[in-house]
C-alpha cells in the first residue's frame, strides 16, 4: 500500500508553515477542525473571483456554473460515502445542525410518550442535546448504553436496553475524546433487528476512514465539512431516500419550495426542500475541492498514517512520567481499532495550564471537557482532559515535541512526581 508522503503532503498546507509564538506552529486538534489545503482555499477564492452568483436562481452563464459545481460538490459527497445519489445528502450548517433536523424532523413525527432513544455514554454533546430537548418535547425518555473498562461499548447492556425496543438508535462512530471506533456496521444491525432507526454521528470518522453508508446500512449519518479539509459553516446529512422523502421539512422560506399560494405550499425534490434560502455554496464548492485531495491521497492510507502516528503517540506518553492516557492503550490489544485521538492528563497539572504551556511552544492542542461533559465528568471523572488529534499532514516528529514539551510543563508547574 502507498503511503503517505508527509513533507509533500505538508507543502499543500499553507498554515503549517507558519509560526506560533516564534516556534513552528506544530497543529495537534484536527479532531477539532481540520486545516485547509490550497487547493480548497483556491477553489473558493476561485469561486468569488469569477462566478460568484446565487445557485438555483438565476439563467445566465455565472449562476448556471455556480449551481452545476454546487450540485457536483453533493454527487461527490454521495460517491465518497457510496449513497446512492446526490438526493440522499442534505447540506446543513454542521454536525449538531444535521442531527437536529432529525430530531426535529424524522423524530418529531415518530417519536412519541414513553418512546425511548439510545444513545452511548461518549457521545458529544451534539447527540445528547437534541434527544433531551426531543424527549421534554413528547414525553419519550434517553438511555444511555455504558461503556466497559476498556473504553468500548458494553455489547451485552446494549442488547438488553434493545429490548425495550427503542425507536431510534443515535452513536457516534468514532469518540472525539478516547478515539474509540465503535462497530457501526453491528450496532446497525442490531438496532434493524430490533425495529428501532439509526443515526450515526460520523463526524470523527469520514474525514479520517473509508466510510460506506450502504455496507453500514445506517438509516441516518452526520458529518462536518470543516473537519475533513473543508470549509466551516457546511455540514452533511445522509438519509436513506425513502426516509428523507417522507420527513416534512423543518426550515421554510426560498428554494424548498415547488409552488406557494396564499392558502399552502408545496415541497421541491430532494434534497432541496430540506435547504431553504440561499445556499452556502462557497460551503459546497470547497468541500468538494477537499473530497478531491482525499480522494487522491486515498482513505486508506489516510487510516494507515493515522494508526501510525496513534500508535507512535500512545508509545512515547505511556513512557513518559506521571502522564495518564484515557481510551484504548497499546498493551493486551488483540487488534489496533483507535482513531487518531489520545487524551491526556499530567498528574498534578489542570489540562488548561497544560494547553497553555504547550502554546508557548508552538503547540496548538485542545483541553476542557470537548463538549463531552457526560463522559469526561461522570465517567472518567475528570473536571477536564487534554488532547492532541492527529491528521493526514502530522507526522512523528510532532509528536516527539508535544512529548519533550511535557518536560517543560512539570518543570515550569514544579511537578515532583
Amino acid at each position: 500500500m502507498p503511503k503517505i508522503d508527509v513533507e509533500k503532503t505538508r507543502k499543500d498546507f499553507p498554515i503549517l508553515s507558519t509560526t506560533s509564538n516564534g516556534k513552528r506552529l506544530v497543529y495537534l486538534d484536527s479532531a477539532a477542525t481540520s486545516q485547509k489545503p490550497g487547493g480548497v482555499i483556491n477553489a473558493i477564492s476561485e469561486y468569488y473571483r469569477t462566478y460568484n452568483a446565487n445557485i438555483h436562481r438565476g439563467l445566465y452563464d455565472i449562476s448556471v456554473k455556480a449551481t452545476e459545481a454546487y450540485t457536483k460538490s453533493k454527487e461527490a459527497v454521495a460517491n465518497f460515502i457510496n449513497a446512492d445519489s446526490y438526493r440522499e445528502i442534505v447540506y446543513c450548517k454542521n454536525t449538531t445542525d444535521a442531527i437536529n433536523l432529525v430530531a426535529l424532523s424524522w423524530a418529531e413525527g415518530n417519536v412519541g410518550r414513553g418512546d425511548t432513544i439510545l444513545a452511548t455514554e461518549m457521545e458529544h454533546h451534539s447527540n445528547i442535546v437534541p434527544w433531551q430537548l426531543l424527549a421534554k418535547r413528547k414525553g419519550a425518555k434517553v438511555e444511555y448504553i455504558r461503556m466497559k473498562s476498556d473504553f468500548t461499548i458494553d455489547m451485552d447492556d446494549y442488547r438488553e436496553k434493545l429490548e425495550a425496543n427503542p425507536k431510534l438508535v443515535s452513536f457516534t462512530h468514532v469518540s472525539n475524546v478516547l478515539g474509540t471506533v465503535n462497530d457501526a456496521k453491528e450496532i446497525t444491525r442490531l438496532s434493524r433487528k430490533a425495529g428501532a432507526r439509526t443515526l450515526i454521528d460520523a463526524a470523527q470518522s469520514v474525514p479520517h476512514m473509508p466510510v460506506d453508508v450502504k455496507d453500514i446500512d445506517c438509516d441516518f449519518m452526520a458529518f462536518s465539512g470543516h473537519k475533513m479539509l473543508g470549509p466551516a459553516g457546511l455540514g452533511v446529512l445522509y438519509g436513506k431516500e425513502a426516509m428523507l422523502e417522507e420527513m416534512p421539512p423543518v426550515y421554510g422560506g426560498g428554494d424548498m419550495i415547488r409552488s406557494v399560494s396564499f392558502k399552502e405550499s408545496t415541497w421541491n425534490e430532494l434534497p432541496w426542500k430540506f435547504e431553504a434560502g440561499t445556499s452556502n455554496t462557497e460551503g459546497g464548492i470547497g468541500l468538494g475541492a477537499a473530497i478531491d485531495y482525499l480522494n487522491k491521497v486515498g482513505m486508506k492510507n489516510v487510516r494507515a498514517h493515522e494508526t501510525e502516528l496513534t500508535r507512535y503517540a500512545l508509545k512515547r506518553l505511556e513512557e513518559t512520567r506521571g502522564v495518564k492516557i484515557y481510551g484504548i492503550g497499546l498493551k493486551g490489544m488483540a487488534a489496533f481499532n483507535r482513531a487518531g485521538v489520545v487524551s491526556f492528563n499530567i498528574e498534578g497539572a489542570h489540562p488548561h495550564d497544560v494547553s497553555t504551556i504547550l502554546n508557548s511552544e508552538g503547540i496548538a492542542i485542545r483541553a476542557g471537557h470537548h463538549c463531552a461533559m457526560p463522559l469526561v465528568n461522570t465517567v472518567l471523572r475528570e473536571p477536564a482532559v487534554a488532547r492532541a488529534s492527529f491528521y493526514l499532514y502530522n507526522k512523528p516528529e510532532e509528536i516527539d515535541i508535544l512529548v519533550d514539551s511535557v518536560a517543560k510543563v512539570r518543570s515550569v508547574l514544579h511537578l515532583k512526581n
